[in-house]
């Protein structure tokens, strides 16, 4: 049984259950419209499979392989291209900008981080590699200029080599099963 939200009331829109699809997906990993299906029905909020597929489709969900091989649903969140960071002040340590969202994907889709000078180089699952770019975009980690995603790939580049290896061991450390609680 998953972690279901017992307090959640939505009103039956279109923005209510997209709002509950993509909580559902964050939290969960659902391989099926039929899985997704019922999670929202547990959560009140019932729809057909066909206004399913389209409010997948409209939230640009995709499947993508896990890392254990599993083939799940997941949404791209907005990425930072032109962002501003109005939370703390740019700079700051590494954790203070590590999001939840950062931190699941990589321990879901790193595979490996190799580095030269400033850039360092992030192998993904197959079609995973732009979620794990637009989180770490979105986590505006310090010191990171920006990424570039391919399938299975992520090119990230810094300001400084100092920064490649400590972003480098920051991103291996929250894949690390081992260091999770």
């Amino acid at each position: 049984m998953t972690d279901h939200d017992s307090t959640y009331a939505a009103p039956q829109t279109k923005a209510a259950r997209h709002a509950l699809i993509t909580r559902i997906l964050a939290k969960e990993r659902i391989r099926s419209q039929a899985e997704l299906r019922e999670a929202l029905a547990a959560r009140g909020m019932s729809t057909t499979q066909a206004t399913l597929s389209r409010d997948l489709v409209e939230l640009r969900a995709t499947k993508i392989r896990s890392a254990g091989g599993a083939q799940v649903y997941a949404i791209p969140e907005a990425g930072a291209p032109g962002q501003v960071h109005v939370g703390s002040p740019p700079g700051g340590s590494l954790a203070e900008h590590t999001t939840t969202r950062l931190a699941r994907w990589c321990a879901d889709l790193l595979v490996t981080a190799e580095w030269a000078g400033q850039q360092l180089v992030l192998r993904t699952p197959a079609g995973a590699a732009q979620l794990l770019a637009s989180a770490v975009d979105d986590a505006m980690l310090p010191g990171v200029l920006g990424c570039i995603a391919g399938d299975d790939t992520v090119l990230v580049i810094t300001r400084t080599q100092d920064v490649t290896a400590d972003v480098a061991a920051h991103l291996l450390a929250l894949a690390d099963p081992a260091a999770r609680h």
